[in-house]
């Protein structure tokens, strides 16, 4: 059972999420930001930091990614769905959003095979690391639950 949350909870798994993110972009910058900005806007300073355009194209893709946590792992979902389905659907939604940005604010080139190649490993590693991440935190959470159902029980 889930503890009711409030808009702040809510905002501050938006903003742990756009920080991890963030500091993932800004050290993928430091190492390659001054080859790969003739390529991709996201790092169109090199490796001097992230542009503004950047940080709030980043911004509204983790809101989505927030929403959509939020829509695949909540109590209504997991009585109707099995987590495996709920995995799948949270990663394409975010595959789906990822491709569309990708194309619209130029981050990598179309027709750049290698750079689609590229974005597909990562996300792919990604995913599973997030899944398995995932996984560990729903053991935790059921071993502290079934510690509890213990010690009421007594």
């Amino acid at each position: 059972m889930e503890d009711k949350k409030t808009v702040f909870n809510y905002i501050s798994q938006l903003f742990a999420i756009y920080g991890v993110v963030v500091a993932i972009f800004v050290a993928i910058s430091l190492i390659i930001g001054n080859e790969a900005g003739s390529v991709s806007t996201l790092f169109s300073l090199g490796s001097t930091g992230l542009s503004t355009k950047t940080l709030i194209e980043l911004f509204v893709l983790v809101v989505i990614v927030t929403i959509d946590d939020n829509v695949f792992h909540t109590d209504i979902l997991i009585k109707n769905m099995p987590l495996i389905v709920r995995n799948i659907l949270f990663f394409a939604v975010i595959m789906v959003t990822t491709t569309v940005f990708a194309a619209v604010f130029g981050w990598f080139p179309l027709n750049d095979m290698g750079s689609w190649i590229g974005f597909i490993v990562s996300f792919s590693v990604c995913a599973v690391f997030s899944s398995f991440l995932m996984r560990l935190e729903e053991k935790a959470e059921n071993k502290k639950m079934q510690e509890a159902l213990k010690k009421y029980n007594k």
